[in-house]
């Protein structure tokens, strides 16, 4: 479990969150939600170590990560996993080199044990036989799908998901969404996705947290979200045609 505590954040005079107190469970699609410029991001960088909150702490697993060293901060670290908006591969390595630098980075793992654990979880996502590709020659739904193998290479407790559905289309959007779920069923990890997509949210919606103007405005899941009163979480959630649609059709 990753727990949050009083996070409040600061850039200049701008508060960006307000005392934000959030749990986010283990084997659950845990779900950020909110407008632009709400502070979901930052919240999520917060979380990952990426900006330092002015006030508050975060656990992992009952470890204060807010009051740690670098050096114990590391040992963390080499628990997440990070899937970037965009995928975020780097162009000039192959599929293989991207799903290794992990591998590289944090473990002490022999050349074959990498290639093996590589081929793993490219098998995983479903991109055997991918190995020698790059970036350039994939399309957008198998850049997500590296990044991913790319994020669970390690056997991260801890997936932290910067809109994945950026970019692409509703189908592979769709599965994207259902790979990110399974996974984090299948490794048991707390697995935190930051995210505007209602489609995603009424899919893998597990728990949800709303944030509104820097404040955690509305927690719930995919089902309770279409039958609540609050009056920003409705003006968010039915600003699409889609969910639109199905307010008005699930209220006749």
């Amino acid at each position: 479990m990753i727990e949050a505590f009083h996070i409040s954040k600061f850039f200049e005079e701008k508060q960006i969150l307000k005392d934000v107190s959030v749990k986010f469970e283990q084997g659950k699609n845990n779900l950020i939600i909110g407008q632009s410029g709400a502070g979901k991001t930052v919240l999520l960088k917060c979380l990952i170590g990426l900006h330092e909150p002015d006030a508050g702490h975060i656990d992992f697993d009952g470890r204060n990560f807010s009051s740690l060293q670098a050096k114990e901060r590391k040992e963390i670290r080499k628990e997440m996993g990070m899937l970037f908006q965009g995928g975020a591969l780097f162009d000039y390595y192959t599929v293989e080199e991207n799903v290794k630098f992990p591998l590289n980075m944090f473990t002490g793992l022999s050349e074959e044990e990498k290639i093996h654990r590589v081929n793993e979880v490219l098998k995983r996502v479903n991109l055997q036989n991918a190995n020698k590709k790059y970036p350039g020659e994939l399309s957008g739904g198998m850049v997500k799908r590296v990044a991913i193998a790319r994020a669970i290479s390690n056997n991260p407790k801890y997936l932290f998901c910067d809109e994945p559905n950026s970019g692409l289309d509703p189908q592979t959007a769709n599965l994207i969404d259902e790979l990110i779920a399974e996974i984090t069923e299948e490794y048991n990890m707390v697995t935190i996705v930051n995210s505007h997509d209602m489609n995603s949210v009424l899919k893998m919606g597990d728990h949800i947290s709303f944030i509104h103007d820097g404040q955690l405005w509305w927690q719930g899941d995919k089902e309770s979200i279409l039958s609540s009163d609050n009056i920003e979480l409705n003006a968010f959630v039915f600003a699409t045609e889609l969910t639109k649609r199905i307010k008005k059709y699930g209220n006749t």
